[in-house]
């Protein structure tokens, strides 16, 4: 099927093609040389920095696709063990599904627990897949199965877990401990296990008291650099008959600190705005992020709204610094008229655990950079 592509900013999360991929030259010959060496490998960045396009980018590449079977499945929304195995479940079924009845057949056979949710229509030979959580009842007996129909695949495997973090949030005890048992058995099978809590990826995988210590080699996402990125997105207007200055990308993306999604979000906005034959020019970029951050102010105020006090006015100071340090000390309180230490830090916490505060290099910031925009634009002076 051929997919027209009106505008060539991708912002959502489906990979569609290389041109519409830009650079990450260095960061994918790093994890196609860690696959075909058979290494695992750990990759670690924020949020939206472009961890899962980089790795369907790999998994498009000839040398993986030609030769790899791929699976993708994102553990951000999962809270248990058993919620893994079901995303695992059905990133293998959804990707066997147009590989006929006989392959189906062979994960069937291998993954006996599934049996009862998956059913192939006599008739047109489609599957009708409807797995719940209340079918798996044995998470570990079933992981095991799936293990080891991986591990049968006529061709070798890779397992990409985005937001793995979340295994150590698992009620159920010894997951890690079980999957690294699995993981080292693995003979047709590779992992790129990808996070965006660096602080909780770098001990799961760097302290020696973890399970996976030292398992993976470990790939950091930085931004895509400021000029391969800029020519990318004047080729991409130029290609339409469109122009960006120079001016105005660079101003974009040194606002963003260039965040790969939000730089794009901005340059999605800035090329449906600009007509053929007409520019993007610089002082239009300012223009086309206050209308990205009006258009989701009701948003904004509602996760703002049901936040506690203490939450409120932490995330006004954190905006209005952009980057703060020290943030639990006695004088970044009094500096913005916070409560005590310990409130902060009770209020930082909460923050940092639902996502809405990151922390890199010592320093915390509001993860959204619109949604500080906002907070900046109606509380801070």
């Amino acid at each position: 099927m051929i997919m027209i592509i009106n505008n060539p900013f991708l912002i959502t999360s489906d990979y569609i093609a290389e041109e519409y991929f830009c650079d990450r030259e260095k960061e994918t010959k790093v994890l196609i040389d860690n696959i075909l060496n058979g290494r695992n490998t750990v990759l670690i960045s924020p949020r939206r920095m472009g961890k899962s396009g980089l790795i369907a980018h790999v998994f498009h590449a000839r040398s993986i696709k030609d030769s790899y079977r791929t699976f993708s499945i994102d553990l951000y929304s999962a809270s248990s063990l058993s919620e893994m195995v079901l995303f695992l479940g059905k990133a293998i079924t959804d990707t066997l599904k147009s590989g006929g009845k006989r392959k189906m057949d062979s994960f069937i056979s291998l993954v006996k627990s599934f049996q009862p949710g998956m059913k192939l229509d006599p008739i047109s030979g489609q599957l009708k897949f409807d797995l719940s959580l209340g079918q798996i009842d044995r998470p570990k007996d079933t992981l095991e199965e799936i293990f080891s129909y991986l591990e049968q695949s006529d061709k070798p495997c890779i397992v990409a877990i985005d937001e793995f973090q979340q295994i150590a949030e698992f009620p159920e005890t010894n997951v890690l401990e079980l999957l690294r048992t699995h993981v080292q058995k693995c003979k047709n099978t590779l992992f790129v296990f990808s996070g965006s809590k660096r602080r909780m990826m770098e001990k799961l995988f760097n302290d020696p008291s973890n399970p996976l210590y030292m398992s993976c080699a470990q790939m950091y996402l930085d931004p895509i650099e400021r000029g391969k990125y800029c020519q990318f997105a004047c080729h991409h207007f130029k290609k339409a008959g469109k122009t960006l200055e120079e001016d105005c990308f660079y101003w974009t993306y040194d606002l963003l600190e260039g965040h790969t999604w939000y730089v794009q979000r901005v340059m999605n906005e800035l090329f449906a705005w600009t007509a053929v034959a007409e520019t993007a020019a610089h002082e239009t970029a300012p223009i086309v992020v206050d209308y990205i951050v009006k258009a989701s102010a009701r948003a904004y105020e509602e996760q703002f709204g049901v936040l506690p006090s203490a939450q409120k006015q932490l995330l006004i100071a954190i905006a209005r610094e952009g980057k703060a340090t020290n943030v639990t000390s006695i004088a970044f309180a009094k500096q913005h008229a916070l409560k005590s230490p310990s409130t902060v830090q009770s209020a930082l916490r909460s923050l940092y655990d639902k996502e809405i505060v990151s922390k890199e290099h010592d320093a915390y910031f509001i993860t959204n950079h619109f949604f500080a925009f906002w907070i900046r634009s109606r509380y801070v002076g």
